[in-house]
């Protein structure tokens, strides 16, 4: 069973159809949306401060989610792929973007739509990421145009992860 608790007397609220891994964690001040999925060893973790998670957006094996205390919330919007091991704390993540495996998006960084950051990126604080682009490197920079190509896997990803998660839903 996935730990989900309350911290402070504030339960996360997870919507429909969503997936969450048996060994996730999913604690305090959550909001979760509908068609989204948490894998497994992922740690979603309000006690500090809010998480909001849009729609079909999936938050991959190992991720950490975390915020700031009394400072900074974290939003992650609709569609975004959170990829494996990736820490992402108290920052803005609008819709359609892919965070890279291993990447680190630090506080009050803001990544506006339509934005891939590569694996093992490192986006520092107070760092704004254009919409329309890659990202890479250490520290993150705006590398190139984003392509026709992966604009289309920006909006189709989340809705394999939709089907990825219906493997493991029990009935």
């Amino acid at each position: 069973m996935p730990v989900i608790l309350p911290v402070k007397g504030v339960a996360p609220v997870i919507g429909a159809d969503v997936y969450i891994a048996e060994n996730a964690t999913i604690v305090g001040d959550v909001v979760i949306g509908n068609n989204c999925s948490i894998w497994f060893n992922a740690v979603v973790r309000g006690d500090v401060n809010y998480i909001r998670i849009g729609n079909y957006s999936n938050i991959q094996d190992g991720v950490v989610i975390h915020c700031t205390y009394e400072r900074n919330g974290t939003d992650i919007g609709n569609y975004v792929n959170v990829g494996h091991q990736a820490i992402v704390h108290g920052c803005k993540v609008h819709d359609y973007v892919l965070i890279g495996m291993g990447a680190i998006v630090m506080d009050r960084a803001l990544v506006e739509s339509n934005v891939i950051i590569a694996a093992g990126a490192v986006v520092l604080e107070d760092t704004v990421l254009e919409s329309g682009y890659l990202y890479a490197g250490v520290p993150a920079k705006k590398i190139k145009p984003l392509t026709a190509e992966q604009m289309a896997m920006l909006k189709q990803l989340p809705h394999n992860y939709v089907r990825y998660s219906s493997w493991f839903k029990t009935t």
